[in-house]
């Protein structure tokens, strides 16, 4: 059975498109990334599957239960970290923690007591006087501390810094070993990298590829930077490359060896090679050449399709929403008056 499956699930915010079609299916047990930058439409989706906005068309199931008529016991077996945390003033650590239990109607001082001390938070603080990162650690032990079944964390280790990101994935890492099912919507790809089996990309609130993680990263492309003076012509692999005085950047998806035996030929001053962001991975997925990366394989466990010539110069003009109709559409720019940026806990 499916953790997670929507068909064609649609929100609108008034005249503004939010998600349209959105197909999705998470197994059971399977650990989820879903990839995207800010205002892609990640939010959006997680918050109409948990029923915290309601959708405009489709429909979407979680452990069998529909979002809308099962919106209550999905709750129960669902722990959700949202991207910002909003906590209702005056109360300490520990009174947050008792009132989000006994929400689930769960005695949960034990394993609150333990992800405290794992997250190195201190439960008699009170959460106005927290710094951003210690909220964010409050709302991941509400998440964690009843052990559900399922966890959808929206952009979890903002506010983290790297220690309690490792401490944090090291849970997670336990937490799925269990058998649990996690649902993690990031903008950060490396993470996605290192703990996801599968991942669905989405852009402007379309589903733009959905596969394995190795084979969504199969391209290899990396961004490189010199300063000095190169030649690098007739040098295979090169895409996007940008020159300014003394310095020139390009996508290189080409041998590494031949890559370095033309900058030893050259005079460098500095180099760095980085993983590009995410929108340089959209366009190099789709790009034509692009390889094993230029089409769909899967749409989140539904046959992809190939991308026309069409669609990959929509997609290199920045032109998201007129191909790719996979699923959805566009990002988060719209809110309804009852909506706030983030959720009491």
């Amino acid at each position: 059975m499916n953790a997670i499956e929507t068909e064609k699930l649609t929100k609108y915010y008034g005249g503004a498109r939010g998600i349209i079609d959105l197909d999705l299916a998470v197994g059971e047990g399977e650990f989820f990334g879903f990839i995207g930058p800010n205002g892609a439409g990640k939010s959006t989706t997680i918050r109409t599957l948990l029923g915290l906005i309601s959708p405009t068309g489709g429909s979407g199931r979680i452990f069998g239960q529909d979002i809308v008529q099962g919106r209550e016991s999905i709750l129960g077996r669902t722990g959700y970290l949202p991207s910002e945390a909003v906590f209702y003033p005056g109360m300490k650590v520990r009174d947050v923690l008792k009132l989000s239990a006994g929400l689930r109607r769960c005695d949960c001082r034990e394993e609150a007591g333990r992800l405290c001390g794992r997250l190195q938070l201190e439960p008699d603080r009170k959460v106005d006087e927290l710094s951003f990162g210690n909220r964010k650690k409050v709302a991941i032990v509400c998440a964690l501390q009843h052990k559900p079944d399922l966890l959808i964390l929206d952009e979890p280790t903002s506010g983290l810094d790297p220690l309690m990101q490792r401490a944090f994935f090291d849970i997670l890492g336990e937490r799925h070993r269990e058998g649990a099912t996690i649902f993690l919507s990031s903008h950060i790809l490396s993470e996605i990298q290192r703990n996801c089996s599968r991942a669905a990309i989405i852009r402007e609130g379309r589903i733009i590829a959905c596969n394995s993680v190795e084979a969504l990263a199969r391209t290899n492309a990396r961004r490189v930077t010199v300063h000095g003076r190169v030649s690098l012509e007739g040098l295979k692999g090169i895409r996007d490359k940008k020159e300014a005085a003394g310095s020139v950047s390009f996508l290189y998806n080409g041998s590494m060896d031949l890559l370095l035996q033309a900058l030893a030929s050259g005079q460098v001053l500095d180099l760095s090679v980085s993983e590009p962001d995410l929108e340089e991975i959209f366009l190099h997925y789709y790009e034509a050449g692009g390889g094993e990366g230029s089409h769909a394989d899967s749409v989140c466990g539904k046959r992809g399709r190939t991308v026309n010539d069409r669609e990959k110069r929509d997609l290199a003009e920045g032109n998201a929403g007129k191909c790719l109709r996979i699923n959805g559409n566009r990002g988060e720019h719209g809110k309804n008056n009852n909506e706030k940026d983030g959720e009491i806990v």
